[in-house]
């Protein structure tokens, strides 16, 4: 971007007058342009996409869809395009999908005007801006993360298949019948995860599966764990009934 030009701005909200106000704000400084501005996240990637600006300020969540997703789109189509997320979400889960996403800058709606400005200079000049209110809440998410994944590291093949079962929804039954494991054994399995894991139910268990699956932290073990899985079904088909043994033959046992 060259510093001869004014940095141009498209505007993302549901809300016209919020919009309206941001609008106010921006062009007060004659660095700054409104190139455009949508409530609908459809029509605002459409004109991004066409408008390419320098600066996309847009908040999390829009009435026909996620302003999250339209950051992760536009940059993946030109990176050049800088996203702020500007929004009432203060989520430390929020902000963490924005990063994912490519956003530089994530600032809650309660930011002064003069701070705003700011951060549009700041972002467009290609640095990272995060409300400090919300960024502590995403590095103590962070360091929980880090201590399940090394929980989870520490998991025998079969229960790290239990856990990304657990995520995908299945119900100990039907975790049993996809890992040939009666249902007493995979019962066993979950209450010692849970516990292992400071969790209560399940449920939480599924969601801390997807976290550590958006933040790219356990792509690897899904692979493996998948593998050793087939494997797993493969040797039970196959292995010899007790009273095939009379010839000395061993059977290796998967570990529960």
């Amino acid at each position: 971007m060259s510093d001869q030009r004014p940095i141009r701005v498209y505007l993302v909200d549901d809300h016209e007058i919020v919009r309206r106000g941001i609008q106010a704000v921006l062009v007060d400084d004659p660095a700054i342009e409104v190139v455009g501005q949508s409530g609908s996240a459809e029509v605002a990637l459409r004109e991004i996409l066409d408008l390419r600006p320098d600066v996309v300020v847009l908040d999390a969540v829009l009435a026909d869809g996620s302003g999250i997703e339209v950051c992760r789109e536009m940059r993946a189509v030109d990176p050049e395009i800088r996203g702020l997320v500007l929004t009432d979400d203060d989520d430390a889960d929020a902000i963490s999908r924005a990063i994912l996403a490519g956003a530089s800058g994530y600032v809650l709606k309660r930011i002064e005007p003069t701070s705003l400005v700011g951060g549009v200079r700041l972002v467009a000049g290609g640095h990272s801006l995060i409300d400090p209110t919300v960024a502590a809440r995403v590095v103590e998410q962070m360091e929980t993360q880090r201590k399940s994944l090394d929980i989870i590291c520490d998991l025998t093949p079969q229960q790290r298949r239990i856990f990304f079962l657990i995520a995908e929804g299945l119900t100990n039954r039907q975790i049993a019948g996809k890992l040939f494991l009666a249902e007493k054994t995979v019962k066993n399995h979950v209450t010692g995860l849970l516990a292992r894991l400071g969790l209560e139910h399940r449920t939480q268990a599924a969601l801390l599966a997807v976290r550590l699956q958006d933040s790219g932290q356990v792509a690897g073990f899904e692979r493996a764990t998948e593998g050793t899985a087939r494997r797993g079904a493969a040797d039970r088909r196959t292995a010899p009934r007790a009273g095939d043994l009379s010839f000395g033959t061993r059977v290796s046992r998967s570990a529960v």
